[in-house]
């Protein structure tokens, strides 16, 4: 087996001091970065050509989020809902409430090729540990929810789609395997993709390139995997901090990898020493992304 690449660590575009960084999506319209900082109940907005950083305050937990194809909306994935968010006055329009009856909230999500989003949800305990009590989940164009034929998980993470759509990948964090499926309106059995076996980290976000890899933030481990679509393991990217969460694809060129982080559970003795803990990083890996999907679906 041929051993990964190594590429250089990863730049700081930004120290942001997220509290727990997440959900980035480039914008090709804006020329704008999005992502969530989950714990402060923030969206931020970079543009990268100004600099200009921008935040808007939610009514609750922002989990991850998606572009719609009406300009100036947004969907998100708030903790106990989706809803459609205005930027001009945030005004909010939910629409579903989402596992009202158990001890669960929204967590990672992703739009498919055909602009439907496709989340998923994580167990948050009052004491104990996490127990696999989240699903999978699809809100379609017409703003119907259907949930998704896949097996239940702790910490529902890693949701992306192959270039062509027909693959979906996604993970349960605490099992610290990816899994992918044959993807339409029915979904194949999950197989395994690859798999983080005795190292102490977990798989959290993760992004396709153009040429159908998929790269992932590995939490705890202070890098970015990419693994080619057989899913081998083909390079390796140090990110400046012990908690990447998120990579996304972006620049006018969709050139350049972005990647959130964060400091959430990190004691202060960890934090001394993680210095960018919570920043934006960058880094040119010499493959270009893809453009984000947009939601099909349409506020009132």
């Amino acid at each position: 087996m041929t051993a990964p690449t190594v590429l250089a660590p990863m730049d700081v575009a930004l120290d942001a001091g997220n509290t727990l960084g997440e959900g980035i999506v480039w914008c090709e319209r804006a020329q704008a970065l999005y992502w969530t900082d989950i714990q402060r109940a923030t969206l931020h907005r970079l543009h990268i050509e100004s600099g200009t950083l921008e935040h808007w305050s939610m009514p609750e937990r922002l989990a991850s989020f998606a572009l719609c194809e009406t300009d100036g909306w947004l969907l998100l994935a708030l903790a106990s809902r989706l809803a459609f968010f205005r930027l001009a006055d945030g005004q909010l329009q939910t629409l579903h409430e989402i596992e009202p009856d158990l001890p669960t909230r929204c967590n990672d999500g992703a739009c498919d090729r055909q602009g439907r989003f496709v989340f998923g949800t994580m167990h948050e305990p009052v004491t104990g540990s996490k127990q696999a009590l989240g699903s999978f989940w699809r809100l379609n164009a017409d703003l119907s929810l259907e949930q998704l034929a896949l097996p239940e998980a702790a910490i529902s993470n890693s949701i992306a789609f192959s270039p062509d759509g027909t693959t979906m990948y996604y993970c349960d964090s605490l099992a610290r395997c990816i899994q992918r499926c044959e993807y339409g309106d029915m979904l194949d059995t999950p197989q395994l993709f690859a798999d983080l076996g005795e190292l102490a980290g977990e798989p959290d976000g993760s992004c396709v390139d153009a040429e159908g890899s998929l790269w992932n933030a590995q939490w705890g481990l202070a890098r970015v995997v990419c693994y080619a679509a057989d899913g081998s393991l083909r390079q390796l990217l140090p990110v400046p901090a012990r908690q990447p969460t998120r990579p996304a694809f972006g620049g006018a060129d969709l050139d350049t990898l972005y990647v959130t982080s964060a400091r959430d559970g990190l004691s202060a003795a960890q934090l001394d020493a993680d210095t960018h803990a919570g920043a934006l990083f960058r880094s040119r890996v010499g493959v270009r992304g893809l453009p984000e999907p947009r939601f099909a679906g349409m506020p009132a």
